[in-house]
């Protein structure tokens, strides 16, 4: 798969509010704007997913503003009992009063909703996170954290990606392996990331999507035991993506491009899928080659029927090898990270 690689600074968006220049990049050479989107702002996506990561347990949170409904969520996720719990305060209707910054580089976003409270600082050097989420999980005890993220590689997965709709698109960005430090504190447990095993993902997204989705998305950081800090960003299942995958690994924090990567997850007899049984990655071109043995699927369904999000996000132990831009090869032994099958209706 040949695909385009956008090095030229330009807006995201021409005058009719369509992607100017579609593919890929591995900084944010596109410049997003709220007001050159064409489409209704009800129907506008603005959010930042942060994961925090070690091969013990992970902590994820997400400010998102979709339009007609605002979200405040966390996940906690100890890979050793293994449990996940996960929380979401809804508010409706916040159609840009969340005030997303416009570049991932810089800026602030902080909301409240009743007790809950999250803050995710950015001064173009260290991101902080904080927050609380009183009477959380199915204990109902209260989670607060505070996590710090330096070290932001050099290079990442930025994709823009036009659908077959008009005035519809979505502007993407990864950022893998940054170090991570802090904890966070979940009942009387407090959970530690020690930068020199512990790392964070940033999830940022902006855009118009089409009503119903389901897309795939995989991810990986971890401090392998030459010391050397791999990441990876894989997945498809939305827009027109002949331009440029999301497919890519990050190396002490240089990218290398990937082609096509498919998901494949286990199903019975029925057509329906086997989240807990052993899946394999493969790739169109042999650089990305894995097994995943599942440790626990983590689902928090919403289905409103009009309004539905039914995630799969899986974690478990990847085994495998990839292959560099310049062809040395990686191996990974039994090492930790996540892949998901979402269905989407919003």
């Amino acid at each position: 798969m040949e695909q385009h690689k956008v090095t030229e600074k330009q807006k995201l968006l021409n005058g009719k509010g369509n992607i100017a220049e579609p593919g890929y990049s591995t900084s944010l050479v596109w410049q997003y704007d709220r007001a050159d989107i064409k489409a209704k702002k009800i129907r506008i996506k603005e959010w930042d997913y942060y994961i925090i990561t070690n091969q013990k347990y992970a902590l994820a949170l997400t400010l998102g503003d979709e339009g007609y409904v605002g979200a405040i969520s966390a996940s906690v996720i100890d890979y050793t009992v293994p449990f996940d719990h996960t929380n979401t305060a809804i508010n409706f209707f916040p159609m840009g009063k969340m005030n997303f910054p416009a570049t991932s580089e810089i800026g602030d976003v902080e909301w409240k909703n009743k007790d809950v409270f999250f803050s995710f600082k950015n001064d173009g050097k260290t991101r902080r996170l904080s927050g609380v989420y009183p009477k959380f999980g199915k204990n109902k005890e209260d989670l607060s954290f505070d996590v710090t993220l330096t070290d932001f590689p050099k290079d990442s997965m930025v994709i823009a990606t036009p659908f077959k709709k008009k005035k519809h698109f979505y502007y993407n960005q990864k950022i893998n392996c940054m170090t991570a430090s802090g904890s966070f504190k979940y009942g009387d447990k407090e959970y530690v990331f020690d930068p020199s095993d512990s790392l964070g993902t940033l999830d940022w997204g902006r855009g118009v999507w089409t009503y119903d989705n389901t897309w795939y998305w995989g991810s990986f950081q971890a401090v392998l035991p030459s010391g050397t800090k791999l990441g990876w960003n894989i997945g498809y299942g939305f827009g027109d993506t002949s331009a440029a995958s999301e497919n890519m690994l990050f190396v002490d924090g240089v990218a290398h491009k990937l082609s096509q990567v498919t998901f494949n997850i286990p199903r019975d007899k029925k057509g329906n899928y086997l989240y807990m049984q052993p899946w394999t990655f493969t790739s169109d071109d042999g650089r990305f080659e894995m097994q995943f043995e599942p440790i626990l699927d983590r689902q928090a369904p919403l289905d409103l029927k009009i309004l539905a999000m039914l995630p799969h996000q899986v974690f478990g132990y990847f085994t495998g090898e990839v292959v560099l831009d310049d062809g040395k090869k990686i191996k990974v032994e039994k090492m930790i990270g996540f892949a998901e099958r979402v269905h989407n209706k919003w």
